[in-house]
């Protein structure tokens, strides 16, 4: 019921200018030709084609999601990963290109884009004198939730996760950072966003946890026809449980398919007599481990 009313409100709410109802329903989450540089530059250069004198952390990136999908963003530290989730969730704006979520743009209508997503990420901040139930009804108040449901949702989805219930009433600084990331994916799932952004949210879980997380955003996908889009660098994650891949080197994306049409392809260029793996694919097309960020750059084109 809470979330068939939070979908009603989002379609019901609109900011001057926008439409009443988003243009398109049937795709989630669209990029296009997206540019996003840091650094210091001239004014009158700004939204120009990439400088020497700026670093290029995204660069001229296209993407669609359709909706209901888990899309994997494969990529090292520094690829360009979170700058993107960044892009995605209106904490950052591009300097070309556009974003829309369910066909409104972020930067034109960035309340109602807010009112749709909600993300998770690895740096997840919290009043940490505060149990973790009170951080989720912090949050939940943030929203405009009724708390008593709030609070219900709040230990059914902690539970799912593996956490339990009494757990909630401690202080998040007696808590381990796997709990507190759980604590952290629990927030993230507290609004039902149609369009959930996980940023590398499993890491610093054991085996088990991760299992329990992954589990949790199959359910999400299947019960809430929730859209998921995923950063991470680890391979066996993305492989378990994105439709889809793309993988980015150097803020470019390099290559974008089922993970089994990648490890195909790679199989097959390369002449493996086994399947390859993503390490394999990720290997092949950007010439370097995804753990090693300072390898020689030497890509190969699939075929």
């Amino acid at each position: 019921m809470l979330l068939r009313t939070r979908r009603k409100q989002q379609g019901q709410q609109s900011e001057a200018g926008a439409p009443q109802r988003a243009p398109d329903g049937n795709t989630a989450l669209r990029v296009e030709s997206v540019l996003k540089q840091f650094g210091k530059e001239a004014p009158h250069r700004r939204n120009t084609p990439t400088s020497p004198s700026l670093t290029v952390a995204v660069d001229h990136v296209s993407i669609e999601v359709p909706r209901g999908e888990i899309f994997g963003l494969l990529g090292a530290n520094g690829s360009g990963k979170s700058t993107l989730i960044r892009l995605i969730s209106t904490l950052l704006y591009p300097d070309s290109g556009s974003v829309q979520v369910f066909g409104y743009d972020v930067q034109q209508h960035p309340r109602i884009v807010q009112r749709m997503i909600n993300r998770v990420s690895v740096e997840a901040s919290f009043f940490k004198k505060l149990s973790a139930l009170e951080n989720l009804l912090y949050a939940a108040r943030l929203y405009d939730l009724p708390i008593a449901d709030a609070r219900q949702r709040a230990i059914t989805i902690l539970a799912q996760l593996g956490l339990n219930e009494k757990r909630l009433y401690e202080p998040l600084e007696h808590m381990s950072r796997g709990m507190q990331q759980k604590v952290a994916i629990a927030r993230g799932l507290l609004t039902a966003p149609t369009l959930l952004l996980l940023d590398e949210p499993t890491t610093g879980l054991d085996p088990r946890s991760k299992q329990d997380v992954q589990h949790f955003v199959r359910m999400l996908r299947e019960r809430h026809d929730t859209t998921v889009f995923l950063t991470t660098h680890d391979m066996d994650e993305a492989d378990r449980l994105c439709d889809r891949i793309a993988i980015i080197d150097q803020g470019r994306i390099v290559a974008l398919d089922t993970p089994a049409a990648l490890k195909q392809q790679v199989s097959i260029s390369k002449g493996f007599h086994a399947t390859a793996t993503l390490e394999d694919v990720f290997l092949a097309l950007t010439g370097r481990s995804i753990e090693n960020d300072f390898a020689p750059h030497t890509p190969v084109e699939l075929v």
